[in-house]
């Protein structure tokens, strides 16, 4: 299994999203400090989720980094985040 379907397994467990887009980076980041041979290694997630509703970006955010600790401390280099609640989607 990849490392972006281990994370996207993840995040539709911990927060049954309505979106959830996980992309590896990875080949972006080619030879710089942190990028895996092979890469899965720099990843970008969008998530819409109920469970987001009126919480503030710090804490949505520090919920995926809760929900990925285990990936956070072994193969994810870098994760950028875009969290959003049903009522932010246009």
């Amino acid at each position: 299994m990849t490392a972006a379907k281990r994370i996207e397994n993840k995040l539709n467990d911990a927060f049954f999203p309505e979106k959830l887009v996980v992309i590896d980076e990875s080949h972006l980041h080619e030879g710089h400090a942190g990028a895996r041979v092979g890469g899965e290694s720099h990843f970008k997630v969008e998530i819409v989720a109920v469970e987001f509703e009126g919480a503030s970006r710090v804490a949505r955010q520090r919920l995926i980094y809760a929900a990925l600790s285990e990936e956070m401390s072994t193969y994810i280099h870098a994760l950028s985040i875009d969290v959003k609640a049903p009522s932010e989607v246009k």
